[in-house]
C-alpha cells in the first residue's frame, strides 16, 4: 500500500546552519503520528517543508505516489495536504459559521459567488453547520471569532482544516497556549476524526503524546534520534537523557 506521506532526506540549510539535515518519515495512511524534541529541534521547520512554506535544500516529499515537493502550498491543499499554526490565524471579526462556510465555499470552487444571498449556498452552510456540530462548536456558531476562549478557537482552526476536506492534517501545537482543563477536549476531537485521514503533529505535552499518537519520531538537533511506538520512545534512554530530562540511566 501507497504511504500516504514520504518524506526523504529533507533537509533546510540558512548559511551554512542545518535547521533539519536528513529527516526523513514515512506515514501509512490513518496514522496518528507526533513529531516531538527539545525545542530548536527542527520540528516546525520540517512542517514547514512538509506543507510547502520551505522548500528544502535538499530532499523530496510525496504525498501518497506523487511527488509534492516543488508544489505550492496552496496546491498542496487541494491535493489533501492540510496543516494548522502554533498560533491561529482565525478571522478575528467573522464568526466559525462564517468562516468555515467560506473555506467550504473555497474548496467547491464557489467561494466568488460570496455576493449571492446566504440561501444560494444552502449546501454549504449545510455542511458547515454540521462540521461545527462535529467538534461540538455548534452553539458557538454565531458567535464573533475574538469573543470565544481560546481553547474554542483552536477547534474552529481545526474546523477550517477540516473544511478542506483533508487526506492529511498535520498540526503544529493544537493545544499551546490553551488552558490545561480544555487540552483534553481538543485532543478528543482529534481522536474521533476519521479513520481515514492521516495525522502527523507536534505536541510538548507528553502525556497527550502517550495517550493519542500510535507513532513518535524523535528529533534532536534538527536530526531523527529514533522512531517507534509510545512504549518504545518511553522506554529509551536517549530519549530520556535529551528530551524527559531523565538521567540515562534512569
Amino acid at each position: 500500500m501507497t504511504p500516504a506521506l514520504r518524506a526523504e532526506g529533507l533537509t533546510r540549510l540558512w548559511g551554512t546552519f542545518a535547521a533539519a539535515s536528513d529527516v526523513s518519515l514515512t506515514l501509512e495512511a490513518g496514522a496518528r503520528h507526533a513529531l516531538i524534541g527539545p525545542n530548536g529541534a527542527g520540528k516546525t521547520t520540517c512542517i514547514d517543508m512538509l506543507t510547502g512554506v520551505l522548500a528544502p535544500s535538499h530532499g523530496e516529499v510525496y504525498l501518497g505516489d506523487r511527488r509534492v515537493t516543488r508544489l505550492t502550498q496552496h496546491e498542496r491543499v487541494k491535493l489533501g495536504m492540510t496543516r494548522t499554526f502554533q498560533v491561529n490565524t482565525l478571522f478575528q471579526g467573522l464568526t466559525p459559521l462564517e468562516s468555515v462556510m467560506l473555506a467550504v465555499c473555497e474548496r467547491t470552487g464557489s467561494a466568488w459567488r460570496w455576493w449571492r444571498p446566504v440561501s444560494g449556498h444552502r449546501a454549504e452552510m449545510d455542511e458547515a453547520r454540521a462540521l461545527l456540530a462535529s467538534l461540538r462548536l455548534e452553539g458557538d456558531a454565531n458567535v464573533e471569532t475574538r469573543h470565544l476562549p481560546y481553547g474554542k478557537q483552536r477547534l474552529v482552526e481545526i474546523a477550517l482544516a477540516l473544511a478542506t476536506r483533508p487526506k492529511l492534517l498535520l498540526l503544529d501545537e493544537p493545544a499551546a497556549g490553551i488552558p490545561a482543563s480544555e487540552t483534553g477536549e481538543v485532543f478528543a476531537v482529534l481522536a474521533r476524526l476519521p479513520q481515514d485521514v492521516t495525522i502527523l503533529f507536534i505536541e510538548h505535552d507528553m502525556d497527550l503524546v502517550f495517550r493519542f499518537a500510535r507513532g513518535i519520531t524523535v528529533l534532536v538537533a534538527g536530526r531523527v534520534l529514533m522512531e517507534g511506538t509510545p512504549q518504545e520512545v518511553a522506554a529509551d534512554a536517549r530519549v530520556r537523557e535529551v528530551y524527559l530530562g531523565e538521567a540515562a540511566h534512569g
